[in-house]
């Protein structure tokens, strides 16, 4: 459903992907995992179309409008209210209007409908922004650091959530630097450092094979392991 093969990307002198390759299936949550700086957002402007690739290929499996896509520039209409925002995208999307409740209450915002998003906090713009992103039950869908600034319980929400859009046969496509989540969430991941793919496969079979399996998979450990880093520290 989505591939890249060899996709090398330069600003200047610095090449910030360096022969990126990996598949997703259909019906996959796949993980991109790696510090702010890895080159992360970079790979999904580039499969949204965003931004060009200087080397290599790729293929996304889904036509524009049959694709969702959150951002942490989250390109929200400010002086606009959460459900004016919303009844924006539906009718780009080609959504019934009717759906604008449905997909505030499903990321948790269901009180803010008539709230100018100038008056939301992070957290809740950033939801308002999944809410976008799903308004139309994507084919696949790309999430830029989906639960970074929410609170545990509402975290743990999103991700039942995306669960349910997979179940549903979404494609999820989501970068994080949170292992955690990506244990819970994904069937395959790709650990990113400085531009490259330094593992991949499943949180098990790389935990495995990495002998960092205890009561459960531990991708920080692997992380640190093959990088020196800590998936939450910024690499330049």
């Amino acid at each position: 459903m989505i591939s890249m093969n060899n996709i090398v990307k330069r600003y200047g002198d610095k090449t910030v992907l360096d022969q990126v390759t990996f598949n997703v299936g259909a019906g996959e949550i796949f993980g991109l995992l790696g510090p702010s700086g890895a080159g992360k957002t970079t790979i999904i402007n580039i499969l949204a179309h965003q931004i060009s690739a200087d080397g290599g290929e790729f293929n996304v499996g889904a036509k524009p409008l049959e694709t969702g896509l959150m951002l942490e520039q989250d390109g929200l209409y400010a002086r606009l209210t959460a459900a004016e925002n919303l009844a924006l995208f539906a009718g780009i999307y080609g959504a019934p209007k009717t759906k604008v409740q449905e997909a505030l209450s499903s990321v948790g915002i269901g009180d803010a409908a008539k709230r100018p998003v100038n008056k939301l906090s992070k957290g809740m713009r950033q939801r308002l922004a999944l809410a976008r992103a799903i308004i139309h039950k994507p084919k696949i869908l790309f999430l830029d650091e989906p639960t970074s600034a929410l609170d545990p319980n509402t975290a743990v929400g999103i991700h039942n959530l995306i669960l349910g859009l997979r179940d549903e046969g979404s494609t999820i496509f989501l970068t994080t630097h949170n292992m955690q989540e990506a244990v819970s969430l994904c069937n395959k991941v790709a650990l990113l450092h400085q531009g490259k793919i330094v593992e991949y496969g499943s949180p098990l079979e790389i935990c495995e094979k990495h002998d960092s399996f205890k009561t459960v998979p531990d991708l920080e450990s692997v992380f640190i392991k093959l990088t020196g880093y800590k998936a939450k520290e910024v690499v330049a």
